[in-house]
């Protein structure tokens, strides 16, 4: 499996409505990764995603953005995995959490959605949850009801420099899982901010 083809999906929603908020940390970690890579996103119809393919390290890889809404998706993933020929353990889904503390990040094989609606629909979409993922805490500082405010809201000019922290280490989280693997990669980064 070293060597081969990555997949890559940054979870979020389209347009420059949700560019800048919480729920589109995801996007924004795989903007970096595509940067890094010097890789530049088409827009395939048919994935119904965003995608650009590069390499990172010398690996290759597809970065995607789903464009169907976050809640939606597992149909673009389902999509992708079948027309790459990629395994469940070949991908990584990328994706904001609200029960970590703005500034963490985890990486996990697979597991449960976690109360998360994007990583639901693709658990249900590929009939597993044995696909791992790399989580980014943007906190929770929200009022009993207001958390779907709270996740499509902007990050204040205060929790900017944590942010900007957080999303160079995913990036880097995210390098680490491509060329040497999710249990490297968690070994690494799941020990708190000095990971």
């Amino acid at each position: 499996m070293a060597g081969s083809k990555r997949l890559l999906i940054g979870l979020g929603n389209p347009g420059e409505t949700y560019a800048a908020t919480r729920h589109n940390a995801g996007f924004a970690v795989v903007d970096a990764l595509a940067e890094r890579a010097r890789a530049t996103f088409k827009n395939d119809g048919r994935a119904g995603a965003l995608l650009a393919e590069g390499r990172l390290r010398g690996r290759p890889v597809v970065l995607v953005k789903p464009q169907t809404y976050m809640n939606r998706s597992g149909s673009a993933v389902r999509h992708l995995i079948r027309r790459y020929r990629f395994g469940p353990a070949e991908i990584l889904v990328i994706v904001d959490d609200i029960n970590l503390t703005l500034g963490k990040i985890r990486l996990r094989e697979r597991g449960s959605a976690g109360g998360h609606n994007g990583v639901q629909d693709i658990i249900d979409s590929l009939g597993t949850d044995a696909f791992p993922r790399l989580r980014i805490g943007v906190g929770s500082d929200f009022d009993r009801g207001r958390q779907a405010d709270y996740v499509l809201s902007p990050f204040t000019a205060e929790e900017q420099p944590i942010v900007d922290e957080v999303l160079t280490r995913a990036r880097d989280a995210a390098v680490t899982f491509v060329t040497d693997g999710i249990v490297t990669a968690m070994n690494r980064f799941n020990r708190g901010k000095s990971g």
